[in-house]
């Protein structure tokens, strides 16, 4: 069963390669969503697929790539709505 998980990712984490990064390991594990970053500094991605696979991508969004620092992560759970059908940069 596929699940939805919205963060905003904070810290250093604009031009840090962290979008493409995040990209990347999305499509290597098979995640459809989106990732962005936001005018505040943060990053916003959405990724939807397993559980399983939503835990391991939250994990490394904590560290993300080299160069980046995420202080925090503000993380929630929500309802599929299954609309993407690959992982995209926005």
């Amino acid at each position: 069963m596929n699940c939805r998980l919205h963060l905003i990712i904070h810290g250093i984490v604009q031009g840090v390669g962290y979008r493409y990064s995040t990209y990347k390991k999305a499509l290597q594990m098979g995640l459809t969503g989106w990732v962005r970053n936001r005018h505040d500094g943060t990053v916003e991605a959405v990724f939807e697929g397993p559980r399983e696979k939503l835990d391991e991508i939250l994990q490394w969004c904590y560290e993300g790539p080299i160069g980046a620092y995420v202080s925090n992560i503000d993380i929630q759970w929500e309802e599929v709505d299954s609309r993407h059908v690959n992982f995209e940069i926005r």
